[in-house]
């Protein structure tokens, strides 16, 4: 029994006072309407009309029934409505993961310039090196890098390439000498992370002649974080790897070099993860578009000026 519908029955029926005009108000026939405040009556053990050839009138029940349902059936109305808002108005609070130097680097900055245009989006923002479960903790949208994601389920929106480069600081360099050649490196001073991305002791490169594996001597230093790793080659410890848009500032403002500036290392897609594309918050679909729109440009800039530099060293 659909109660919520047998409630409009008897409600156009009582403000009709017709059971024809009911029908014609709902796009049904009277049979049904019939049929619907009847079985309402059965299930609540209740006569809500009086009935006769001429005239259909409510009862007492009936009348403080309808007043009820009045009530009811306006509310449900009305979170009906807010509910499908959401499809259309980007409007309340927005749950986002980033890994963390991404966040830093690129989220911020476009929720910033988000709020621009949406400014009753709110953002609760979570930083973590890791892809979290969606689902599970509650997160609207995953900004995440990966060579490829895992089969999850998600919905996924690639936003562009980002890859790693060898740096050092221009004293080291000085002191050192650059290396020319991936091979040289085994006489120099590397900095390593410690991930599964960098196996130690070994740096795989694309260059200008393909893949190129070069393995190095034991490290002075070794470390888990990106911005620590930073830090370390700033402060002349030796040649160290950072992603892209960790070594861009320190590259611009002379701080860091580009080492062996033809070689990449690490190359990686950067995704946005939502857990569904069905019936799609507006705010959540908006935030994937901004990020679609905004991402490609940054990364596309800082690829610019990464080459620049080779052309200006070569």
């Amino acid at each position: 029994m659909n109660i919520f519908q047998h409630m409009r029955a008897f409600v156009a029926v009582a403000q009709t006072g017709s059971f024809t005009l009911a029908a014609e108000q709902m796009n049904t026939t009277t049979a049904n309407l019939s049929r619907a405040v009847s079985n309402l009556e059965t299930h609540l053990r209740t006569r809500l009309l009086n009935r006769t050839t001429r005239r259909i009138a409510m009862t007492e029940a009936g009348k403080r029934y309808y007043q009820r349902c009045e009530s009811i059936l306006a509310s449900v109305a009305e979170a009906e409505s807010e509910a499908q808002a959401t499809q259309d108005y980007a409007a309340g609070s927005l749950k986002v993961h980033a890994m963390a130097g991404i966040g830093m680097h690129y989220v911020i900055e476009a929720m910033a310039d988000y709020r621009e245009r949406f400014p009753e989006v709110s953002f609760d923002l979570h930083l973590s090196n890791r892809v979290p479960d969606l689902i599970e903790e509650g997160f609207d949208v995953s900004i995440v890098l990966a060579a490829q994601l895992p089969d999850s389920g998600y919905i996924s929106q690639r936003l562009g390439t980002i890859y790693s480069v060898l740096c050092a600081a221009p004293r080291y360099l000085e002191r050192r000498g650059a290396p020319q050649t991936p091979a040289e490196l085994e006489d120099h001073e590397c900095l390593l992370m410690s991930s599964v991305a960098y196996p130690d002791n070994r740096w795989q490169f694309e260059g200008p002649d393909g893949p190129v594996v070069a393995a190095l001597r034991a490290s002075p230093f070794q470390v888990n974080a990106i911005d620590a790793m930073r830090v370390a080659i700033r402060s002349g410890m030796g040649i160290g790897v950072l992603p892209s848009y960790s070594a861009i500032d320190g590259l611009r403002n002379g701080e860091l070099k580009r080492v062996l500036p033809g070689y990449r290392l690490q190359r990686l897609n950067l995704y946005a993860i939502y857990p569904s594309r069905l019936y799609l918050d507006a705010k959540i679909r908006t935030w994937v578009e901004h990020l679609r729109a905004s991402l490609p440009q940054a990364l596309a800039e800082e690829e610019s000026d990464l080459n620049e530099q080779v052309e200006a060293r070569g």
